[in-house]
């Protein structure tokens, strides 16, 4: 196999890991909103003030994608300087990680679903929800760390 194609195998690996991750925050952040919007909902009917800060539970997820950026561009770096040679293991670790990257978005958005429909609720409880949040997504911050670790 050529050097080109090698690259591209491993850049595409990069584009993986970004796309995954994007997939993920999509699914989370439309999860997260859909229940923010009925929290809201549930607010106006019963004449509550609606909490705006459950625009925070939505917007979680989004981190994911960054996160999946960050790794593509260091998947095309080591490509780009010398490292085609390691075409398979960027090609899978952007593939894998990106799908856990994903995977923690979403499952983020679903805790943040859950958190709005609470804060909404009850008025209560926003920083333990915020941590939840956080240590879910700390599964995704460890994925880009430890992969970059292992490809490099």
């Amino acid at each position: 196999m050529d050097a080109a194609t090698m690259t591209a195998l491993a850049k595409l690996g990069g584009a993986m890991a970004l796309s995954f991750g994007a997939i993920g925050s999509a699914l989370g952040t439309g999860t997260a909103g859909m229940a923010a919007v009925g929290a809201w909902k549930k607010c106006y009917l019963q004449s509550k003030p609606a909490p705006f800060i459950l625009l925070v539970f939505i917007g979680a997820p989004l981190s994911q994608t960054i996160y999946g950026m960050l790794l593509m561009n260091n998947i095309g770096k080591l490509a780009a300087g010398g490292g085609e040679a390691m075409w398979p293991a960027m090609l899978g670790a952007g593939i894998i990680g990106g799908i856990a990257m994903g995977m923690s978005a979403w499952y983020q958005g679903k805790a943040g679903a859950a958190a709005s429909d609470a804060l909404a609720e009850t008025g209560q409880g926003f920083g333990n929800y915020l941590t939840t949040l956080g240590v879910v997504e700390t599964v995704a911050l460890f994925v880009m760390i430890f992969i970059q670790a292992a490809i490099k």
